[in-house]
């Protein structure tokens, strides 16, 4: 039982992620998300920072959702060629 909690600490340990790294991942992210990165402040937490990319990938599901009922609609509405043309774009 010893060496299975070794194990596990070791593995632990090598999979951290350093305080510098964190700090870099969350300013890569900032940079990413449009909300904040257009305002002119350049203090925002941490924790506003993973709350908006929360947001932003959630608005991008609904974006995505949204346009695939879309697309959908159109490939049912349309006549054949059209559809078979649509497809053959999607599928390169």
């Amino acid at each position: 039982m010893s060496s299975r909690r070794s194990r596990s600490s070791r593995h632990s340990a090598a999979s951290r992620i350093s305080d510098d790294q964190i700090i870099d991942l969350v300013s890569k992210l900032q940079q990413l998300l449009p909300e904040i990165r257009d305002r002119c402040s350049d203090k925002v937490s941490a924790a506003r920072i993973l709350q908006e990319t929360c947001n932003y990938i959630r608005g991008l599901h609904r974006e995505v959702e949204d346009l695939s009922e879309r697309l959908s609609e159109l490939l049912a509405n349309s006549d054949t060629s059209q559809a078979a043309l649509i497809r053959s774009l999607l599928s390169q």
